[in-house]
């Protein structure tokens, strides 16, 4: 066993010990449920409201100093994290010795108690009641902090990106983008209910995929005996719907391209697809542009940078064909040369 997994098997044997212990206090390090009063930006938003006031929070143990009989420590929740101080004599009986020495960074607690300003000017709640609310046994990326600022954080991308559970608990301000992203697709949604345009849901496992040029995953259904295909597009059934009689449909789902896959192209993606009868090229066009203003006004953001350039969105976009562009990036008149010559 390398040192590594030693080190590793020697943590999560030490905090199954200390879950041992809790257990064997008579609490349960694993209740169902906790109700806490507060929300940690609540708090901060409110704070001189709220001083002195008793209140509750709940979240995730991101730092902790233990000094004897106190311990400061600050738990994080979905809005941002706050400074909470347990002390023995403070608190009910044996819950300092029961839980508090036998947590860890990355348990999650609810705590009750009054707000107040330490000598040193941070917001705190001093605890007079704390549960355990989940026992965490693996140990957390290598999280440090001083002044305010963090450092060894979780920055491997690859690791970031396959366990982004973590990646939240070591960069909470990724949750932002998730966040971000969920705003858009409401807005996009809202947008589309509001012009008359109908969701549906079509079809993930196909027999015949298509809709687009890509290779597909395949699959096998046992009871039909068949083999199919996971989706690369929304599109054949989506005008299957429109030929049945409906006039604008849409779909917001997940599409599937068993090909290359980089930082910028994932096997599974999210994908917007709109159609409408008697609607032409130009109708789609403006209607993709007004929907793409509306939604950027709607998270009040007017420039986008991708690849390196900054792409002011709040503009009229500018409208040309494929060879007019064909024809501005070779210098020459691309729609007017045969088929020789565009391959010579």
């Amino acid at each position: 066993m390398s040192s590594e997994n030693k080190s590793l098997q020697q943590i999560i044997s030490h905090r199954l010990e200390k879950l041992e212990k809790i257990i064997k206090s008579g609490i349960n390090p694993f209740p169902y449920n906790y109700t806490p009063s507060h929300r940690v930006k609540d708090i901060f938003d409110n704070k001189e409201a709220l001083l002195d006031s008793n209140l509750s929070i709940a979240g995730r143990i991101v730092s902790f100093r233990k000094m004897g009989k106190a311990s400061f420590i600050h738990i994080q929740d979905e809005t941002g994290k706050l400074q909470v101080y347990a002390k023995n004599d403070v608190l009910p009986n044996a819950i300092y010795d029961n839980i508090v020495r036998n947590l860890d960074l990355g348990d999650i607690i609810g705590v009750s108690g009054n707000l107040f300003i330490t000598k040193m000017g941070e917001l705190t709640i001093k605890v007079t009641g704390l549960e355990i609310l989940s026992k965490n046994i693996r140990p957390l990326p290598n999280l440090k902090e001083k002044n305010g600022e963090a450092f060894n954080g979780f920055e491997d991308k690859e690791l970031r990106y396959r366990h982004r559970h973590l990646d939240l608990i070591a960069n909470p301000e990724v949750m932002n983008v998730f966040k971000l992203r969920a705003k858009i697709i409401s807005l996009l949604r809202s947008e589309l209910d509001a012009k008359d345009f109908i969701e549906v849901e079509t079809p993930i496992l196909q027999s015949i995929y298509g809709g687009a040029s890509a290779r597909p995953f395949t699959t096998f259904h046992n009871t039909l005996d068949q083999k199919l295909y996971l989706r690369i597009a929304d599109e054949l059934y989506l005008k299957r719907l429109i030929i049945g009689g409906f006039t604008k449909v849409y779909e917001i789902g997940k599409n599937f391209r068993n090909e290359g896959m980089d930082r910028n192209h994932n096997p599974e993606f999210t994908a917007l697809e709109f159609y409408e009868a008697y609607a032409d090229v130009y109708d789609m066009m403006d209607f993709t542009e007004n929907i793409i203003h509306s939604v950027a006004k709607g998270i009040n953001k007017t420039t986008v940078n991708f690849s390196n350039h900054s792409i002011d969105i709040s503009k009229p976009f500018i409208r040309k064909s494929m060879f007019s562009l064909l024809n501005d990036s070779t210098g020459q008149n691309v729609d007017s040369m045969d088929t020789p010559e565009l391959f010579c």
